[in-house]
């Protein structure tokens, strides 16, 4: 099915993953409604559609009016809202949970023919991990209203803007050493963000999706400890990786959350998170089944953005392809 002239509304579109599934979509000639809490932080995305092909609107998914009114209309729903802690009223449950559902709800009452919806690998109701588990009531609130939909399950995203290889990056610029929570051994398959863009565009495509859910891994799996590893060889430092049970770096994370000054850099729940591997089931469908055969690796990718952390890098400015 074509996606040109179709008005899709995007929730989190000036998102990590949002902007780059709001640039996929112009591309294929659709128009494109983006819902976010402050529009004025959306206007970059404009020039990457034709002229009044993307529109910035003012919702907030904590309060269903505004979400019926993004809807309102539209051909197709994407909600791409995320959150990787908890702050303010930003909760886990009133965003990953609730507001999820709410927009599935609001999009079925309104007409809404198609929904997808970015969800995470590891979504399970009964995770000792709040995010996970709010992830999991996510899906199944939106299964309730909207059984058609698309779920994806991303492992972790990585790519210009995103907040991990970034963020240890960060870390190794001003620390000695970088945590190995519990040795470092869980198992990821990192999957770069243009990969989970263009799969999102192929799903909507496809008659043959609605209703799936696709866990989607980059072409490798790594362990926690050589994600470090490629970071630090990226930025040209070296660092002490130094395992640490999960137990005894819980206390330090809790005083890290209660600064409001900035993101912490760990918390007690991602530890959590960090229990479990994030790689895709044998089982389930990914990236091939919606004809992405060759997915971009970490290898020589990240480079291309983690090079500001090398002395002398310079300011990194995003583009998109």
């Amino acid at each position: 099915m074509s996606l040109r002239n179709k008005l899709v509304t995007v929730f989190g579109g000036s998102g990590f993953v949002g902007r780059y599934i709001v640039q996929k979509l112009a591309q294929q000639g659709a128009r494109v409604r983006v819902a976010i809490r402050r529009p004025d932080e959306g206007l970059f995305l404009k020039p990457m559609g034709g002229v009044g092909q993307i529109d910035i609107v003012q919702a907030n998914i904590r309060m269903p009016m505004s979400v019926q009114q993004a809807v309102k209309g539209a051909d197709i729903v994407i909600n791409c809202v995320g959150i990787l802690y908890q702050s303010g009223a930003q909760k886990f449950a009133a965003v990953q949970a609730r507001g999820a559902e709410v927009i599935a709800l609001c999009a079925k009452e309104a007409g809404v023919q198609q929904m997808l919806h970015i969800s995470a690998i590891g979504a399970d109701a009964e995770s000792g991990s709040a995010y996970a588990r709010s992830k999991a009531q996510g899906e199944a609130g939106i299964r309730r209203h909207m059984p058609q939909a698309i779920i994806l399950r991303p492992s972790i995203v990585f790519g210009p803007e995103d907040d991990f290889f970034n963020r240890f990056a960060a870390l190794a610029s001003i620390a000695p050493a970088l945590p190995l929570v519990d040795g470092g051994h869980t198992k990821m398959q990192p999957v770069y963000v243009g990969d989970v863009a263009e799969a999102a565009v192929r799903a909507l495509s496809n008659s043959a999706a609605a209703g799936q859910t696709f866990e989607l891994g980059g072409p490798k799996v790594y362990s926690f400890r050589e994600l470090l590893e490629l970071t630090l060889a990226a930025i040209h430092k070296k660092r002490l990786l130094l395992p640490v049970p999960g137990a005894l770096l819980k206390p330090a994370a809790f005083f890290m959350e209660l600064q409001p000054l900035f993101a912490p850099p760990i918390t007690r729940d991602q530890i959590e998170l960090l229990k479990a591997d994030n790689v895709v089931a044998a089982n389930a469908k990914g990236l091939k089944d919606l004809g992405i055969d060759l997915p971009v690796p970490v290898e020589g990718t990240i480079d291309t953005y983690l090079f500001r952390f090398r002395r002398g890098g310079g300011k990194f400015e995003p583009r998109f392809s």
